[in-house]
């Protein structure tokens, strides 16, 4: 069962190989991608990692979470899913 991250903090470089090599240390990457302005194609400061397995995530979550990389130092914690429907509570 695979975990979804979520990364935050990023610097407008950083790529979706950069956290791919950051978060490797820690386990089987399944997927990473750093969200970009649809305009300018610039990062808008945080992606998603999903990791291999829940053991995986908190690895890194453990060893990335308020670490450098790249020179900032980012959040790291298990994404949250979005409600489903319209967000009124009915």
């Amino acid at each position: 069962m695979t975990t979804k991250l979520y990364v935050g903090n990023l610097g407008w470089n950083t790529t979706d190989d950069a956290l791919r090599q950051a978060f490797a240390a820690y386990g089987q990457v399944v997927d990473t991608i750093v969200m970009r302005d649809r305009d300018t194609g610039r990062s808008r400061g945080f992606g998603f990692v999903t990791m291999g397995s829940p053991g995986e995530a908190d690895a890194a979550i453990n060893g990335l979470h308020e670490q450098e990389l790249e020179g900032r130092r980012i959040k790291v914690n298990v994404a949250n899913a979005k409600p489903r429907g319209g967000g009124r509570g009915y």
